[in-house]
């Protein structure tokens, strides 16, 4: 690891589907973190970490904050958030050009005691049907807080991205590296297969059940050009496991079909997949059953 450079930790914060893990995966140049156009996609704290020349960003990807629906799940998801505040040395807040919540104000107060520089990025820029109502937007939100930057970008696009890493670098402490120039998370290969698997979930079945079911790796193992992978798919009710199962298989064959292709591009060989779906009746509100399923947060 190189001796001395600039190197810190970067929160990307922001409600529920604005785009965090669409723009971590775009400054990192590869995927990591798993996307879908439902909120609360992101469960889980995620470090994606970037090394070039003398620099070292440590994204933290977090879950979106968001009011309501306070069951044990929800709890853990903002405190997950919050907690991927303490410690880092840049904010990247996030939020979506005209389109101001009130989930936007619940984020508000949360930074209301960070000391550390945030910058502003008001995302999704390239969806504006009117782009003269841009400026009057960003002077508007510029003024709610104290901001080191704003910067009108599109995660999707990639638009203002270069220059939002350039003033990310700028704020970064002169510092050791922390993590090894090559590696590019903190997670296991293990966790981004059950991420993988849960992705191909959100994205296949209806609106809510994505919020009622939850991925296990119960066997992860390799040999020399295959890896064996074995998981749990946990639902909350009777009715739910058919949904995912679908007739004659052929929902849960397809879910596995897609997360296979993605877990073999992971990692660089062959992989035999194998899941099953099951019950745990009420995980989601049981945080007992949160912290036995990998939500370790709490």
């Amino acid at each position: 690891m190189s001796s001395e450079g600039t190197c810190g930790y970067v929160a990307i914060i922001g409600r529920p589907n604005v785009g965090k893990s669409t723009l971590l995966n775009h400054l990192l140049g590869q995927k990591l973190s798993i996307t879908s156009r439902k909120p609360q996609t992101t469960r889980h704290r995620l470090l994606g970490i970037k090394t070039e020349g003398n620099t070292q960003i440590i994204y933290v990807d977090t879950p979106g904050l968001h009011q309501g629906k306070h069951n044990a799940m929800n709890r853990y998801l903002n405190r997950a958030a919050t907690n991927s505040l303490v410690g880092v040395d840049v904010i990247v807040w996030l939020v979506e050009a005209l389109q101001w919540t009130g989930e936007d104000n619940y984020v508000l107060e949360a930074l209301a005691q960070c000391a550390v520089p945030v910058i502003l990025g008001v995302n999704k820029i390239d969806k504006l049907s009117d782009k003269k109502a841009l400026l009057p937007y960003l002077q508007e939100v510029a003024i709610k807080r104290d901001f080191v930057d704003v910067f009108p970008i599109s995660a999707q696009k990639g638009q203002n991205l270069v220059e939002l890493e350039a003033k990310i670098s700028r704020l970064l402490p002169i510092n050791t590296f922390l993590f090894p120039e090559d590696q590019f998370t903190d997670r296991t290969e293990r966790f981004l297969a059950a991420e993988i698997i849960r992705e191909k979930l959100v994205r296949r079945l209806g609106a809510e059940l994505p919020y009622r079911l939850t991925v296990e790796i119960e066997h992860f193992s390799s040999e020399t050009n295959l890896t064996h992978i074995s998981a749990i798919i946990w639902v909350e009710r009777k009715g739910q496991k058919p949904i995912v199962i679908g007739k004659k298989g052929q929902m849960l064959k397809a879910i596995g079909e897609e997360a296979r292709k993605d877990m073999e591009m992971m990692v660089g060989c062959k992989v035999f997949l194998q899941l099953w779906v099951k019950i745990k009746q009420g995980w989601c509100d049981d945080e007992r059953a949160l912290r036995q399923l990998g939500y370790s947060d709490l």
